[in-house]
């Protein structure tokens, strides 16, 4: 079968399809390419088989779409990379389908949010009797390489970020279930907020909260690894870290009067990471601990406790930290400085975890 060549280009496509022309010229413009391709053309010029590029393509995110020429050069070049690191043995099959996935969701994510919230207030027409379509096709094609060098850039930067922490683990079962301290933090009575706010008020919410807590654990050495409306997960390689984390998250919105309450789980143990989530009984943990935190409170699990106190991060007990204060005034030393404090809270059920030992975790008085 031979590509089919014929027409006068997109706008003809675009006329014989109903598809909106200037839809066709900024696809155009975005993927510097024609369509030339049916999915099967497309395939067969990759020199692989229909049946693994389909595989490739829903793996992306990208719909079913028969045999509508709708491909281009780019998408043959993709297909024949991933093909080429298989043949190559550098990735499995399997592999190379879980990386087609994971960096479609994760741009598909990002693509979303630049046109919901970026684009769009580019694109305001701004003279009277102008509509935005006349005025996206020159915005799109000022910032395309713009966002392009910076989207790379980003990508290197975590890149790196994250292969320095893989070299540095103990084991090769280190760098897939590693110890690592995760926390979930909860806006408190977001359900009934959203009974009560208008839409546009409930999104600038959302926004807001996101975007303080992400700059929070960002800022303190932590990883941000989703966000969910109402609630974010983290992780930090040391329990110290992510307790700062917690305390700044809680102390930064008590002091906005915008936001609701918030409550802060951490559990610290074994974690699996998969494509940039974490699962596991400890992520489980963590999870239930934020649900029966007290408002702008942050309970961690024993682990989580013992953690603090073998990194001398928080003492054993107060009394303990008396004791320790007192003998050093006697010996006319410095006594021990510790960041946090911890409170052991009643014993409790756990669904699905059976009965756990919280701890009230604060900042002390002095820390620094």
């Amino acid at each position: 079968m031979t590509v089919d060549d014929s027409g006068s280009g997109e706008d003809a496509q675009g006329a014989d399809s109903g598809e909106d022309p200037l839809a066709l010229r900024l696809e155009g413009l975005i993927l510097g390419a024609e369509r030339r391709y049916t999915p099967f053309q497309a395939a067969r010029s990759a020199g692989v088989s229909m049946e693994l590029a389909s595989r490739f393509w829903r793996a992306m995110g990208f719909a079913d779409i028969g045999q509508a020429k709708a491909l281009t050069e780019a998408d043959v070049l993709a297909l024949r990379r991933l093909a080429g690191l298989v043949e190559a043995g550098l990735l499995s099959e399997a592999m190379a389908v879980q990386v087609a996935r994971s960096t479609g969701q994760t741009t598909a994510r990002l693509a979303e949010w630049q046109i919901d919230s970026f684009l769009e207030g580019l694109t305001e027409p701004p003279e009277p009797g102008m509509t935005r379509t006349e005025v996206t096709y020159p915005i799109v094609e000022l910032l395309l390489p713009e966002l392009e060098e910076f989207l790379v850039y980003v990508w290197r930067r975590q890149l790196a970020a994250s292969a320095g922490r893989v070299v540095q683990a103990a084991d090769d079962e280190e760098m897939v279930d590693r110890r690592l301290a995760v926390g979930f933090a909860d806006l408190v009575g977001f359900t009934r907020l959203t009974r009560r706010m208008e839409e546009e008020e409930l999104g600038e919410l959302v926004e807001a909260f996101e975007t303080t807590a992400a700059d929070l654990v960002a800022a303190n050495g932590g990883r941000l690894i989703k966000t969910l409306g109402d609630e974010v997960l983290y992780a930090a390689d040391d329990a110290g870290t992510a307790a700062e984390i917690a305390l700044r998250l809680i102390e930064t919105m008590a002091h906005d009067e915008t936001m609701p309450e918030l409550r802060v789980g951490m559990a610290f143990g074994t974690v699996t990471t998969r494509m940039g989530d974490v699962f596991g009984t400890t992520v489980n943990l963590a999870s239930r601990l934020t649900s029966i935190a007290p408002k702008d409170a942050v309970l961690v699990d024993t682990a989580f406790a013992e953690e603090l106190i073998r990194t001398q991060d928080a003492p054993a007990s107060e009394a303990e930290a008396a004791e320790e204060a007192a003998a050093a005034e006697k010996e006319g030393e410095e006594p021990p400085v510790y960041r946090f404090g911890l409170q052991p809270m009643w014993q409790r059920p756990v669904r699905g975890l059976g009965v756990v030992e919280p701890w009230l975790l604060t900042r002390r008085d002095g820390a620094p």
